[in-house]
Formats: structure tokens, C-alpha cells, sequence
């Protein structure tokens, strides 16, 4: 079979890159199309494949500013040329599931989340990133083109994967369509239960606005408790600002001292509403219990209770009871790491190929038949 993988952009890496590699891993010889792809902040990570970038990765400025290029991105993820494979794999949360592919050519997507900004997040999306006064001005035009781009491409799609239930209601309200649900990898061989926690809690990720942290760093402020940061973003300079002296923000770290940092924290502190959560599940890989918000897919995997603590409200308050209330309970690191095992990256890479190898077959089957009563209508 001759494969070809699509991603939206390489330009960090999180999630969605993480599931890149695990199909790289799987089609080693896979090459790798995108719209952008910025070296320097890969870290290395995909430096050894074949890395094919749409007309956008010359427009000065893009590899570090694509999101100032909405209007492009469609035009751009429908220029490559798929002619030669027998099955393009992409994995999407915006433009890469657009690809146009030809009546030989099957196209499994794996899809992060429908286009967010096109849909439910279109104002915050706005509001949140620091655009120009001009860019602000015509993003909401340029959504109404995305948002008709967005629902229409979604059809060009054969075989469709979910990444977790709550993208899959997502999937269904915005693209009325179904998907089957396989969640993302964690490498769960990577994380370990420490003898003993230390005396601070944790937040790993991306500092972005949707993630919530401000409402973390204000409960933490107020408790007095020892916070952790581990991430960078467009948000590091503001959250700076707000934290008190109790709270550090480590920024990049290596995976090694990552693992370090889960295993010993008391707990993870998980404010965000989030498609699936990865950063969650590796925290409960490392026995960790998690103080999160209950929205999203994370309600599905965490035992209130026996795993963490639930907050109904993303606010302040809310975290600082649910603090409280976590130091009055004890957790089993045991039981914890138990539950989630189930996500592990062999487990997620033995699914995605057994239903690509099937989906493929089940498509030569189709073309076949197709043939057959092409022929038999000739004769």
C-alpha cells in the first residue's frame, strides 16, 4: 500500500504531533504533507521524514504566524497532488482533512475536533490570539468563507475516526456524520509512581487562554500552595504577572524531567475543557490524582472520588474547594495508573492499523464490484 500522511501544520509539538508519530512509526516510509512546517520549533522531532509544505510556507512570516492566513489555508491544503496513494492518512483538527483525493486514492481521517474557530470558539478565537487591529476587523469575514469551506470539505472524507466521544457528538451536530472512537496515545512505559509525592501541585501544557491556567494561578494565589507551570504560549507574559511568589513556571522541560515532575507533584490541576486530554492521562499514568474541571471527554476517565476531584465551574472558587476538599482524601497510585493503561501507544497503534488495513480492503472490495457491473453492463 502506498501512503501518504496529512497534518495540518507542524509548527509545535503537542497532542496531534504525538499521533503523527505514531502513524509514522506505523508507514515509516510515509511521506508527510502539511501547510506549514517551522524546524526550529519541532525541536527535531520529524527531522528524518520526507516533509512536503503547500505554497504557504513561503509567504514571509508564515512559519511563525500562520494563523494571520485563514483565508489560504484551504487553497493551500488542496493543492497537493495524491494521485500516486492508495491511502492518505491524515490526522485534523482544521484544514487537513481537506485534502482532495480521486476516486482510487481512500482517505481515513483521524480527527482531533472540528474546526473549533470556525464553529463554536469563532469570537474567543478573535479575541484571544494578539492580532492586529486590522486582522480582527476581517476575521469574522473570512470565517463565513472557512465555515462553508469547512463543512463542505468535510465530505470528502471515507472513513472517519474520532478521538474521543465528545469529539464524536462534535462530529456528528457540525458534519452529521458518524466516526468510530479511538483515543490518542500515551506512552505509559514513560511515567512511573514515585515512593513518595512532594508538596506542589502541577499544570502541564500549552499557556493558551482556552486552557484556563489565569483561574488556577488566582486559586493558588489565594491558597497560598505551591504551584508548578510547565509549558510556554502567547499567555506566559500575563500569567507572569498575575502569580504570586508561591508559583514557578519552569517552561519547556526535556520528557525525562516531565516524567519526574508528574510523578511527584500531590496532584495535577486540570482547568481546561479539552477534547480528550493527554496531558491529564499521562499525570494518572504517573499515579497522580487530578483536580480538574468536568467538561469534556476527561469526565469519562476519571473516577471521581478514587481518581481526583471534580470543579462544576471554571472560576476561582471552585478550584479552591476543590482543593481543600482534595486534602481532606487520600488516592491509591496504584488504582490510578491502572485505569488508564488502556491508552497506551502500542494499544492505539495496533487499533489504527487494524482499521486502516481493514478500510482499505473493504474499499478495493467496493472498486472491484464497481467494475464487475461496469463490465457486465457492457456485455
Amino acid at each position: 500500500m502506498r501512503i501518504a500522511l496529512v497534518h495540518d501544520y507542524l509548527v509545535q509539538n503537542g497532542g496531534a504531533e504525538r499521533v503523527l508519530e505514531c502513524f509514522t512509526e506505523l508507514f515509516p516510509d510515509a511521506p508527510i504533507y502539511t501547510l506549514v512546517y517551522n524546524k526550529k520549533l519541532m525541536h527535531g522531532v520529524f527531522e528524518d521524514k520526507k516533509i512536503k509544505t503547500s505554497f504557504i510556507q513561503k509567504i514571509p512570516f508564515a512559519k511563525n504566524y500562520h494563523r494571520l492566513f485563514p483565508q489560504l489555508m484551504p487553497m493551500g491544503i488542496e493543492q497537493f497532488d495524491f494521485s500516486d496513494y492508495d491511502i492518505v492518512l491524515s490526522d485534523s483538527s482544521s484544514y487537513a482533512k481537506g485534502v482532495i483525493t480521486g476516486p482510487e486514492t481512500l482517505h481515513v481521517c483521524y480527527m482531533h475536533t472540528p474546526m473549533r474557530y470556525a464553529w463554536d470558539d469563532c469570537q474567543k478565537y478573535t479575541h484571544d490570539f494578539s492580532f492586529p487591529s486590522l486582522i480582527k476587523k476581517t476575521i469574522p469575514l473570512a470565517m463565513n468563507y472557512i465555515r462553508v469551506w469547512d463543512r463542505v470539505s468535510a465530505e470528502r472524507i471515507d472513513c472517519l475516526i474520532a478521538n474521543s466521544n465528545f469529539v464524536a457528538k462534535r462530529i456528528k451536530k457540525y458534519y452529521k456524520k458518524g466516526s468510530l472512537v479511538i483515543h490518542p496515545p500515551v506512552n505509559i512505559d514513560k511515567f512511573y509512581i514515585a515512593e513518595k509525592p512532594k508538596d506542589y501541585f502541577l499544570i502541564v501544557g500549552r499557556l493558551l487562554a482556552y486552557k484556563r491556567v489565569d483561574i488556577a494561578i488566582q486559586a493558588f494565589n489565594e491558597l497560598g500552595l505551591k504551584l508548578k507551570i510547565i509549558g510556554r504560549g502567547p499567555e506566559m507574559k500575563r500569567l507572569k504577572k498575575m502569580a504570586g511568589p508561591n508559583i514557578e513556571f519552569l517552561g519547556r522541560v526535556p520528557d525525562e524531567e516531565l516524567a519526574h515532575y508528574y510523578a511527584e507533584c500531590r496532584a495535577f490541576v486540570f482547568p481546561q475543557e479539552e477534547d480528550f486530554g493527554i496531558v491529564a492521562i499521562e499525570a494518572m499514568a504517573s499515579g497522580r490524582p487530578l483536580i480538574a474541571f468536568r467538561g469534556g471527554d476527561i469526565p469519562e476517565h476519571m473516577e471521581e472520588g478514587r481518581m481526583g476531584i471534580f470543579f462544576d465551574r471554571q472560576n476561582y472558587q471552585d478550584i479552591v474547594e476543590a482543593v481543600e476538599k482534595f486534602n481532606e482524601l487520600r488516592f491509591d497510585p496504584a488504582y490510578i495508573r491502572e485505569r488508564v493503561k488502556k491508552f497506551d501507544k502500542e494499544i492505539f497503534k495496533a487499533k489504527i492499523k487494524e482499521y486502516v488495513t481493514n478500510s482499505f480492503q473493504e474499499f478495493a472490495i467496493s472498486k472491484s464490484q464497481i467494475l464487475i457491473s461496469k463490465s457486465e453492463i457492457k456485455n
